[in-house]
């Protein structure tokens, strides 16, 4: 869209990151206004940072900028969130840390190459499935699985329930519907109430059982900070592979010439894997808070004030990225900020580029076309960005 005047407060409409192009408004505002004050309305104030050596920044300095008030704005009204000070994703150090290793042994390189095989076997019957059915949505029949079925290995869910979390997880995380939402959520919380159980009386190799028997600071975890943590991982685990592979997916399909570079040339998958994650920038804004006065930019931010990290700039801030509006698979340097940085560097990184470079890899290897056969839909929020569904038909060649 052309922005005759400015105006950052649309940021906050969904509408804009759907349909609009927020891009646009985001290369004014590294320009003109790269920290912008948004007066409160129906979500309390914030500061908008839109430059990528700020938001870098921000993220290496949890002292200064803390996750612990949780990391999604949220109006007034609905109260401190429920996972504040409780969860990988909203603790500061030294807590932080001590959640991370607990659970850390599953994302090292050994243990997600001890998958690898079993992340073939997936996609090649997720694709055999669909040239069999002649047409699905990538986002859900595509997409989505391959994540869902790793996270549930780690975790320990068993492999007879997998198919059904799967199921719970398209409705709690693919539709608009918040009624429907809620109750798939809350019955896969009781499926990990189910399991939290189970490993208290029966410890195994997984994820569950180190958050039951594994003490932070020399206490066992509590059972709500437990679940909290279990749901963590699941939407960790899931949703951003989720958006970031069926977004790559619609990049490659509009343009072909880009395809068939990764044909030709499958050593350019960790490369193209890398744009990917930085041009779907799939987690939109996080939000920290100052615990202290500080200067950014030549604003003030004091103790207290709401910063909002909007990712997706920050990777197209054109003081980093040359070129940064194209979309090119060969793309070197590509430090990207689409896993975060610092302390809350993405624990699954290694995991979600695996999943990503396995998933491309077997659409190439099992010589196979996809067609896009209707048009993408993408999702209405400010806090994600990326596709809600993606008709497609996956072919011979």
């Amino acid at each position: 869209m052309t922005l005759a005047v400015p105006t950052p407060e649309v940021l906050i409409d969904p509408e804009l990151h759907a349909t609009g192009d927020p891009h646009a408004l985001w290369r004014w505002m590294r320009d003109h206004r790269p920290v912008y004050w948004h007066n409160p309305g129906a979500l309390p104030g914030f500061w908008s940072l839109t430059r990528y050596e700020d938001v870098r920044a921000v993220c290496r300095d949890p002292g200064t900028f803390s996750s612990e008030q949780g990391i999604v704005l949220r109006p007034e009204s609905h109260g401190k969130d429920p996972g504040g000070g409780r969860t990988l994703a909203l603790t500061d150090p030294p807590r932080h840390r001590q959640l991370r290793a607990v659970v850390a042994d599953w994302f090292t390189t050994r243990s997600v190459r001890s998958l690898e095989g079993s992340m073939r076997g997936v996609v090649r019957s997720v694709i055999a499935r669909a040239v069999e059915e002649g047409g699905c949505d990538f986002v859900t029949d595509v997409a989505a699985r391959l994540p869902l079925y790793v996270i549930c290995h780690l975790m320990g869910v068993p492999e007879e329930d997998r198919e059904k979390l799967f199921q719970l997880a398209s409705v709690a995380f693919g539709t608009a519907d918040p009624v429907a939402q809620s109750a798939a959520h809350q019955e896969i919380m009781q499926h990990f109430v189910e399991l939290m159980y189970q490993r208290m009386e029966e410890p195994a190799d997984d994820l569950v059982s180190a958050l039951v028997n594994s003490p932070v600071d020399g206490e066992l975890l509590p059972e709500d900070d437990i679940l909290l943590n279990c749901d963590n991982l699941l939407v960790g685990g899931t949703e951003n592979v989720r958006l970031a592979t069926s977004g790559g997916m619609l990049a490659l399909l509009e343009r072909p010439e880009e395809w068939q570079r990764l044909a030709a040339d499958p050593g350019l998958l960790p490369t193209a894997v890398e744009e990917i994650l930085r041009w779907t920038s799939s987690a939109n804004v996080v939000m920290r808070v100052a615990t202290a006065p500080t200067v950014i930019e030549g604003q003030r931010i004091e103790a207290g004030d709401r910063l909002m990290l909007w990712i997706p700039s920050a990777n197209r801030d054109e003081r980093v990225f040359t070129d940064p509006d194209r979309f090119d698979c060969a793309r070197r340097p590509n430090r990207h900020l689409a896993l975060g940085a610092g302390e809350h560097f993405c624990l699954g990184s290694l995991l979600a580029r695996t999943e990503m470079r396995v998933l491309f890899r077997e659409l190439l290897d099992m010589a196979v076309r996809v067609e896009q056969t209707g048009p993408a839909v993408p999702v209405r929020s400010i806090v994600v960005n990326g596709l809600e569904s993606l008709p497609v038909r996956i072919v011979p060649r």
